[in-house]
């Protein structure tokens, strides 16, 4: 039976730890010092103790991309309680992990995934894997995926009773950005509603913004043993 597929996270940066990993390993091999004017440079030692960390860094990655992102999706639905009526919204929905997570807790509900597409941000990242992962779920009836920026969503005012983000809101490269991101956020949940928001950098960022709109803000916990980068997790409330 074919399984659903979710990517790997950052395939590029992951390709990139791997490469310097190599290219340091050699510079320590067949360049143990390097001579500028009258001063010499060990590199070897430096280099030893560089390619290690490095490679280390991105076998991390992947055993986050293959095995501790599901834990951290079960860790994250796990902080509002469901009834199987909610409408969601995951932004940043890539190949559709926290879309389908949530679309499995629903009856009546329903679960949009939004995203641009980014594949330096997921491997595959498009919408057809996207619903192929949800068909194969078997929650194809309960999940719709769109192309959207986080930063000007179509949807109404209090479409949805709860967001859900993952390793999203950073890829967005200025902080007036993200903060459009975090307003969007809360202007599409209805009151009363909950967002999850999970990212490894700008929680203390996006706290201030969400608080700022009227909401409350509160994190979760950092995470530091299944998931890498260590992935914090904000509770916020309209």
């Amino acid at each position: 039976m074919t399984k659903a597929d979710y990517g790997i996270d950052a395939p590029g940066v992951i390709r990139n730890l791997f490469l310097a990993a190599i290219a340091v390993f050699l510079i320590a091999i067949f360049v143990p010092s390097v001579t500028i004017g009258s001063s010499t440079f060990i590199v070897r030692p430096m280099a030893w103790s560089w390619a290690p960390w490095m490679a280390l860094g991105a076998v991390l990655m992947l055993i986050y991309s293959k095995w501790g992102k599901f834990r951290h999706r079960g860790r994250i639905l796990s902080l509002t309680t469901w009834t199987g009526t909610e409408n969601v919204l995951d932004v940043g929905t890539g190949r559709g992990l926290l879309m389908i997570g949530a679309a499995k807790k629903l009856t009546t509900g329903k679960s949009t995934g939004i995203d641009i597409w980014s594949a330096k941000d997921l491997s595959g990242n498009r919408p057809e894997n996207a619903l192929r992962n949800a068909e194969l779920e078997g929650v194809a009836d309960r999940i719709e995926v769109r192309s959207e920026d986080a930063t000007k969503m179509s949807f109404a005012d209090a479409t949805f009773d709860v967001v859900v983000s993952n390793l999203c809101i950073h890829n967005i490269p200025t902080r007036e950005g993200r903060a459009k991101a975090c307003r969007e956020i809360v202007r599409v949940l209805k009151p009363g509603g909950v967002a999850l928001i999970s990212d490894f950098i700008h929680l203390r960022e996006y706290a201030g913004v969400f608080r700022g709109t009227g909401a409350t803000a509160n994190r979760a916990g950092w995470f530091w043993f299944d998931t890498f980068p260590p992935l914090g997790i904000l509770r916020v409330m309209k």
